[in-house]
């Protein structure tokens, strides 16, 4: 999970690849151990024991933390490293996390498959974000959610991290309607003014966009 808008899906996957291994390859959680909070804050939405896809998940903090809570949790990335870090770290909190090393605009994306997705930080442009949300919206249950979290149009100029091209930022009129054209209904997506703890990566004061789609439930 992170800001650079080739994490999870790149023009040149091995070029982006072994540049989130190089961020990663310290011993410490670049974006911390602790889960993205509004995605454990929406988390009450899960039913007990939810097949959960965690989209980019980096260092593994969202799908760990999962996992801890009772869900059968998939960590995708496409950074060696980062998965190894994550399997390390549920291996350390004594919780099972399946990883799967790929990338996003490429993987296998089995279909009807989860109950929930969460992605947070996840920045691309434009003609590589719709076909990853096509490809969750696909892998979702009729009726899954998605969780996603991601720095807003605003957060440019801010110091606690995010891409500086408008076009890799979650504008939620812009991401509504991406939704929509992948057939994910929007539950609410708007801005929020945060203060981010997480990790070196991100701290400090935050302009995100906070989103909760659904993927509608098959009509009898």
């Amino acid at each position: 999970m992170a800001d650079h808008p080739q994490n999870g899906a790149a023009p040149d996957k091995d070029r982006g690849a072994a540049f989130w291994d190089a961020k990663f390859a310290a011993s410490d959680y670049v974006y911390g151990t602790r889960p993205n909070a509004f995605v454990a804050d929406q988390s009450y939405l899960l039913n007990p024991g939810s097949r959960v896809l965690a989209v980019a998940d980096g260092e593994g903090r969202n799908g760990v933390w999962l996992a801890a809570q009772g869900h059968k949790v998939t960590s995708i990335d496409f950074s060696p490293r980062a998965l190894q870090k994550a399997a390390a770290l549920a291996l350390g909190r004594s919780v099972a996390l399946r990883t799967v090393c790929a990338d996003l605009l490429d993987w296998d994306r089995p279909a009807d498959t989860y109950d929930a997705a969460a992605m947070t930080f996840l920045h691309l442009p434009p003609d590589h974000r719709r076909p990853v949300l096509a490809g969750i919206a696909r892998t979702l249950k009729p009726g899954g959610l998605l969780l996603a979290e991601g720095f807003a149009p605003a957060q440019v100029g801010m110091p606690s991290g995010g891409p500086r091209d408008p076009a890799l930022l979650y504008d939620p009129e812009v991401l509504s309607d991406e939704l929509a054209a992948v057939g994910l209904a929007v539950v609410q997506c708007a801005v929020a003014e945060v203060t981010l703890s997480e990790g070196r990566g991100h701290n400090g004061p935050a302009m995100v966009t906070r989103l909760v789609a659904r993927k509608p439930e098959e009509k009898a």
